[in-house]
């Protein structure tokens, strides 16, 4: 079949320019054997990075019709599909460089940012404060089986390129680092743990930078599932803060605390305890009077609270994943 690829050619500090190629092949061809075959036979200009050509390295992440994923692991026929286009004339394919990532040239990024947050999260094993043994650190096959999902990550990009936190926050370190981080919380071996949790509870660079928009999850190959890492890392943080440690924790504790009470948010004790600590931080309670009076003067703040029917219900749900977080 005829497949026009539509690749967004580019040099550093410019502007994209769509380049199209038409080209004659099998629906079961990989995107990296197109890829291939377009800089061979067509324009031996096209930059991309590739290496094992088979989901193992990672090197050939780019963004295939907006969604990014590796090109040796996409075939043609899968993605015409998946976008409705078996029938069309001449269906078309868009390659575009991966996100959050200045271009080098066409489809190669500089990776600089991603490989120095993965470093921020120190992605090594410490056993600095045990002693060294006469022989290496023992794990059960059940202690190394809680690190097989993290194990998986290829360090290909795809989540950091898709990631809306990462975007708008350049100090947020990303879901692969984020990934990387819970396999050294979960890991037997560590003797670092507790300083890793702090680390990872700063500010919104770390957990709680993160969105929970679930595009980290969707897009990597690998089923690494980083945002579920970083939930894990999140009930790590709770276990040992108390509300009053951070604004972030508050959030999370004052809305599980409220819910049980009565089925839903009440809005009113949600800012006031979240934002303004529980009356103990004034300037918390002053940065939310505007909105407040605003509220008011619409006829929009709730001067009362009607707790949910389903309360009983809606706390007996909650308790009951609590009280098996807690056994697990």
């Amino acid at each position: 079949m005829e497949v026009l690829f539509k690749i967004i050619r580019q040099q550093p500090n410019s502007s994209g320019v769509v380049q199209s190629y038409l080209l004659e092949t099998e629906s079961g061809s990989t995107i990296l054997d197109c890829l291939n075959r377009i800089k061979w036979e067509q324009d031996g200009t096209l930059a991309f990075r590739k290496n094992c050509r088979n989901t193992i390295c990672g090197s050939c992440g780019m963004r295939i019709n907006g969604r990014s994923a590796l090109a040796c692991k996409e075939n043609v026929g899968s993605e015409l599909a998946r976008l409705q286009q078996i029938s069309s004339n001449i269906p078309e394919i868009t390659i575009a460089p991966l996100g959050n990532m200045p271009v080098i040239k066409d489809l190669v990024v500089d990776m600089s940012s991603f490989w120095h947050n993965l470093e921020a999260v120190a992605p090594y094993v410490s056993t600095a404060a045990r002693q060294v043994p006469e022989r290496e650190f023992l794990q059960t096959p059940q202690e190394r089986s809680l690190l097989d999902q993290t194990g998986n990550c290829i360090m290909c990009g795809a989540c950091y390129s898709e990631c809306n936190a990462r975007e708008v926050n350049p100090d947020f370190v990303g879901p692969h680092a984020l990934a990387k981080a819970y396999r050294m919380v979960a890991d037997s071996r560590d003797s670092n743990t507790t300083e890793r949790l702090e680390s990872y509870n700063e500010g919104t660079k770390g957990v709680w930078g993160c969105t929970r928009c679930l595009y980290c999850d969707s897009v990597c190959p690998m089923e690494v599932a980083p945002l579920e890492q970083i939930s894990k890392i999140k009930q790590e943080i709770l276990a040992e803060k108390s509300a009053s440690d951070s604004r972030s924790i508050r959030h999370r504790k004052v809305l599980i605390d409220l819910v049980k009470a009565g089925g839903w948010i009440d809005e009113r004790q949600f800012g006031l305890q979240v934002v303004g600590n529980y009356f103990q931080d004034l300037r918390g309670l002053l940065s939310i009077a505007p909105l407040g009076l605003r509220m008011l003067i619409k006829g929009k703040f709730p001067l009362s609270f009607e707790p949910s029917e389903g309360t009983l219900e809606v706390r007996s749900l909650i308790e009951s994943v609590q009280q098996v977080k807690g056994n697990g």
